[in-house]
């Protein structure tokens, strides 16, 4: 661990992933593992790229700054605006989009600080070599192991 910094938003990195943007402020290092936050941008009519997946090892809270971003959270939408916060306990199956007419900024807290800016540089690896596809579920799945979330089942196909 990298001696404690105390200054505004010590780890400040911005990350692209596509269209969207992860702006972080502070992360497990300058926490002592306690939380991660950073801050989500995602422009209209953008998807999260990566599957719906459960955060297995610790709580997500979105607080919305900018715009109104619908996350499903077991299957129920629930839309985050300006002022408003919700938190995806663990194992909750979790998605977001951004149905509205404008720009959304969110800011996530993680904690603990299992994910941080290393999971989001290899997600974007592994969304940017699908070309705008689908990401490689399998690479997916591994990068999701590897900081502390597992992708939920794709849904069933109805029966014909």
């Amino acid at each position: 661990m990298q001696p404690r910094t105390n200054r505004v938003n010590p780890s400040e990195e911005t990350i692209k992933i596509g269209p969207l943007g992860i702006h972080f402020l502070l992360t497990g290092d300058d926490s002592n593992g306690s939380v991660s936050v950073f801050e989500v941008l995602v422009p209209v009519g953008q998807k999260l790229a990566a599957p719906a997946h459960r955060n297995d090892a610790y709580e997500e809270i979105l607080y919305g700054i900018e715009g109104v971003l619908t996350w499903t959270v077991d299957g129920t939408p629930i839309e985050v605006g300006p002022g408003q916060a919700l938190c995806i306990p663990r194992g909750a199956v979790h998605r977001f989009d951004n149905l509205g007419s404008e720009d959304v900024k969110q800011l996530a807290v993680i904690s603990p600080a299992v994910m941080g800016p290393a999971y989001f540089r290899e997600a974007a690896g592994v969304i940017g070599a699908a070309a705008g596809g689908p990401p490689d579920r399998a690479k997916m799945m591994e990068v999701f192991r590897r900081h502390g979330m597992t992708v939920a089942a794709p849904p069933h196909a109805p029966a014909e």
